[in-house]
């Protein structure tokens, strides 16, 4: 059975729309009392009293965690209304595709703000908590793209590595505190991910390969919050493309390069294998 999510205290951001939107009316459904952090006031609302409809505590926190000040009063709200954080779901990020020389230097520094500083904020205002408790779980949703750049998401994939070596780097520091430490890496996600990064411009794409749902995405979090496992790759045959790329990147490369001609065209030329 593993750990007992019931009473916990679990924080999500980005929990207004997508992975989540999921994860949190699955851990509430689990009996964990969820603390909501997202920017959209509206929808954060109405994520909350679904989960109250059906018997769920939930608290709504308008965040954005691109600013350090919010996440910390974020944190600051949930050790307030109940006194402990069990469960960091550092989940809020953002898309964009485009060659990296196309991609806006204002994007950049917006991918990595919400993506990767988002993710830090959130870390270091919970470990004071979590370490006065002597237990608690991080997870961190990061993404395939975090063990093997594609192109046309290179500052994206960026992001994404950055916080799987985060979590890494944390595992190692906190171990023996009682602190968990987890990363997520889910595939292609059927949520308005692929919109919202188009509304940023640069490239208009749908997810390719194989496609998850949130709520799969969902499981597969509260799954590793009763179980902590240091990294979960949500579908697992994506294993092979981590250990490919790790004995054979010149493969992947020219197996990524027919996928760059569908997203991007003929703009570039091939690859001098």
């Amino acid at each position: 059975m593993g750990r007992n999510l019931r009473g916990k205290v679990a924080l999500i951001t980005g929990a207004s729309a997508g992975i989540g939107r999921a994860t949190a009316a699955a851990l509430a459904r689990a009996g964990s009392r969820v603390v909501l952090g997202a920017r959209r006031h509206d929808r954060l609302e109405r994520v909350a009293e679904e989960i109250r409809a059906t018997g769920g505590e939930a608290l709504p926190v308008v965040t954005d965690v691109a600013e350090a000040s919010q996440v910390e009063a974020l944190i600051g709200r949930a050790v307030a209304a109940y006194g402990r954080l069990d469960l960091l779901v550092a989940n809020a990020g953002i898309g964009y595709f485009a060659p990296v020389e196309e991609t806006p230097l204002e994007v950049v520094e917006r991918l990595w703000r919400v993506n990767v500083l988002g993710t830090l904020y959130a870390i270091r205002a919970a470990l004071p908590v979590m370490r006065r408790q002597g237990e608690g779980h991080i997870i961190v949703v990061s993404s395939i793209a975090g063990k093997r750049g594609g192109p046309g998401s290179g500052v994206y994939a960026a992001t994404k590595f950055a916080q799987v070596g985060l979590c890494e780097a944390l595992r190692v520091e906190l171990a023996g505190s009682g602190i968990a430490v987890s990363v997520i890496c889910p595939v292609g996600t059927s949520t308005e991910f692929f919109e919202a990064a188009a509304a940023l411009g640069g490239v208009r794409v749908e997810p390719m390969g194989p496609v998850q749902t949130p709520e799969r995405v969902a499981a597969a979090i509260v799954r590793c919050a009763r179980r902590p496992r240091p990294e979960v790759l949500v579908f697992p045959p994506a294993r092979l493309l981590v250990i490919l790329n790790a004995i054979a990147p010149r493969l992947v490369d020219a197996i990524l390069f027919r996928f760059r001609r569908r997203l991007l065209g003929n703009r570039f030329p091939g690859p001098r294998c």
